[in-house]
Order: C-alpha cells, then structure tokens, then sequence
C-alpha cells in the first residue's frame, strides 16, 4: 500500500508538472512565438500567428537577401518591456501586404486600455538609395546602417500596415519613429499606410527615393510627416490629424542641418495633403515647416487649424529655392489662427505671405473651416467642403505614380479612404 501510495503521488506531481492536472498552463507567450535577435531565412508570418518582437529583430545580415513576407490579417507585438522593434537591412525585403478587410497591424503588447506611446520601438526600413549626408549612415536607435547608390533600389512593399503606440526617444535627435524610411529605394512600393499615437515622428524620411500613397498620420506626438538628407520621392493623398495633449509640426522639411547646400537637395513631388492641427492646443505648431535649404513642390493641400502657423519658410537657401522656382507650395487653401506670420516673427511672415499669395497664383486663406470635421478625434471626416470644393487644382504628371484628380485635399469628396482598416483608439 505504502508503494502504491508513493506511485500515485509521483504521477500525479508529474501530471500537475505537465500542466495535465487541474487548470491548463496558459501559456501566453510561448517561446515559439518569440522573435528575437536576426532573420536569416525567408521566413512568412502567416494569419492566426501571435508574434512578438523581443528586442530588435532584424530582418538579414546586411549583405544576404531575407524576405519577410506577412500575410494579411496579421498582429505583431512590440514588446514593451524590451522596447521591440522590426528593422529590414539593407538588401533585404519586408512584404507586408494587407487589405481592406485584414490589415496587417504592428501595435504594443500591452492589454487595450493601457497602451501609450512609445509602448515599443516602430518599423525600420533601410535601403541603398543615396544620400547627402554622406555614401552611408547608421540609424537612430542602433537600427544599422543605410544609404547607396542605387535610387531604384527595393526594400519590398507595405499596403493597408498599421502602426500603433510605438516609438522611442533614446535620447535628443537619436530617436525612433513610428515608419523610418532609411535609404530606401523608389522600387519600394507604399501604399495604405497608418501611423497612430506616435512618440516621435509619424513617418521620417533619411535620404532616398522612395514613393508613398495613401498616408494617415494620428495623433502623432511630434511631426506627423519628416524628411531630411535629400529625400527625392513622390507622395499623393498624405492627411495627418493632430491631438491636443502632443503634437508638433504637420509637414518638418528639411534638406540638411548640417549643409543647406548638401547634394543632392530634398526634392520631393507632394500632390493631395489635408494637414489638421488642434485650435485650442498651444503644442500645435506649423502646418508646413520648410526650411535647411529643402526643395520640393506641393501642390493641392488644405493646411487647417495650426496656431504657430500654416506655412514656414526659414533658412537662406530655402529662400533661394523659392526665388529660382525649385520650391514650390500651390493649389492649397490655408484656415489656421495665423495663416503665414508667427509671433516674433513678422518680418519673415511678411515674406511668406508674399510667396505663398503673391509669388503663388493659386493659394488662399479660407473663410471658414474647409474640411467637413477634422477635429473629431473619434470619428472624423476629412472631406473637403465649402471653399475647397471650388478651389484651383494642379493635376500631377501622368508619370504611372501619380493618380489624376480634381479636388484638393488628401480626401477625394466622393470617396474616403481612411475608413474600414484604420484605427482611432487612444490606448
């Protein structure tokens, strides 16, 4: 009896050991489901995975091609203890394609109600595109290195990507965003893309030649939309909507801080942006910062509700771009509590007027709110009305990127694109 009772007792220590007895083991994060350190093979993340980012997980070696495909539908969790991050090197691809119905959603781990900004790191795409800050550089926030010279180079394709409560300030100017294109080639294709309670920046551009489509940027801690160190890529229906608690300019535009001269110039092709700050909130700055000596053109715009003001122009060599015509703000209205002068600033106020009304041909300053309800953190409506309705607009080169419009704004008025895959949860 004493022997049998032994018996019974080990086997069922050993069954309570093997989660068999009682209340399974939950098992929430299994190590399987774990990614960490690099991704050497090409590898899919398929729907119905749980996957979770421990750390930076790096997508190749930075000389071998990896693809990391995900499929749609896919949810993968930053960890926040660890501050996850998913980082592409140079050379390899992310194919991340979602639709409508099964967007494919990089969010924090933390339970819903207690996630933030800065929750995890964001998404890092490094390319070999050029750039002039020098033939290469090294990320922020130990996200490896990019730059080349190959302007067409691929770094994969994201469509209908979500990315939510991520970014990171490691320290100042060395911070993580929540897309960082890096280097990254025009043969890269961008299109539906969610950035949403952001620390940093929504989306940042270093360098490079890739094209973006189809851009919603919310509640975005810092500038919803940067570029430096000659960016040349194109952008179409761009719309970004600040909160009141953190925010800080709609549009940064810079060309370089260390040379306003350096080559190649910032250039980018804007056509179709709606830009909304918050009215009541003095963290709201410019709509449009253009300055270190950037290029570039936009065309199109609805520039609404900054109380620094709807559009900057600083630095001597961004005046000399605007002067020989290679900077370039049109077609747009402007509806903000100083449309072109910030205090202190009046005398370079004064000339932004005189650009962006009178060197320009087809701006105004709105009478009235020129977007349906833009404020509406919960449910917005980003289609234009009243004046923009009837407003000039430029149409885009036919060049196979751009698509052909009559409205201005980021928002065509028959058709909202911002609705069905994105998100508008605070925490």
């Amino acid at each position: 009896m004493k022997l049998a009772s032994v018996a019974l007792a080990v086997m069922l220590a050993a069954l309570m050991v093997a989660g068999t007895c009682g209340s399974p083991d939950p098992d929430p994060e299994p190590e399987s489901k774990i990614k960490t350190g690099t991704i050497t093979e090409n590898t899919t993340w398929k729907e119905g995975d749980t996957v979770i980012l421990r750390g930076g997980v790096f997508v190749g070696d930075g000389v071998n091609e990896t693809v990391l495909t995900i499929e749609p539908g896919v949810t993968i969790y930053g960890e926040s203890s660890t501050k996850g991050m998913l980082v592409v090197n140079r050379g390899s691809k992310l194919i991340a394609v979602g639709t409508a119905d099964k967007p494919i959603v990089l969010t924090s781990d933390k339970p819903v109600g207690q996630r933030g900004r800065s929750d995890w790191g964001g998404l890092i795409l490094n390319g070999r595109a050029p750039l002039n800050s020098g033939d290469e550089a090294y990320g922020e926030g130990g996200t490896g290195y990019y730059g080349g010279t190959d302007p067409a180079d691929n770094s994969g394709k994201l469509k209908y990507v979500r990315v939510e409560y991520a970014g990171r300030e490691i320290s100042p100017d060395n911070e993580l965003n929540g897309i960082a294109f890096q280097g990254v080639g025009s043969g890269t294709e961008v299109d539906y893309v969610q950035v949403h309670m952001n620390k940093d920046d929504g989306i940042e551009f270093f360098g490079g030649t890739c094209n973006i489509k189809h851009v919603l940027l919310t509640g975005i801690a810092d500038d919803c939309f940067d570029y430096t160190d000659g960016w040349q890529g194109k952008a179409q229906y761009i719309v970004a909507q600040q909160y009141a608690d953190a925010s800080d300019n709609g549009f940064e535009c810079d060309n370089s801080g260390d040379d306003n001269a350096a080559e190649p110039f910032s250039n980018p092709q804007i056509y179709n942006f709606t830009m909304i700050g918050v009215p009541t909130s003095e963290k709201s700055d410019d709509g449009m910062l253009l300055r270190e000596g950037t290029k570039g053109k936009w065309y199109n715009g609805i520039v609404a509700g900054f109380n620094g003001c709807g559009l900057d122009i600083d630095h001597d060599q961004t005046w000399l771009n605007a002067g020989d015509g290679s900077l370039i703000v049109d077609n747009s209205l402007f509806f903000n509590a100083k449309n072109f002068t910030e205090d202190g600033d009046t005398l370079n106020g004064n000339y932004v007027r005189t650009f962006a009304l009178t060197t320009m041909t087809n701006n105004a300053e709105a009478t009235a709110l020129p977007v349906t309800d833009p404020y509406n953190t919960s449910s917005w409506n980003f289609i234009p009305t009243g004046e923009a309705l009837t407003h000039p607009v430029a149409s885009p080169p036919n060049d196979g990127f751009f698509e052909q419009v009559n409205f201005i704004g980021g928002v065509d008025p028959n058709k909202d694109w911002t609705k069905g895959w994105t998100t508008n949860a605070q925490n």
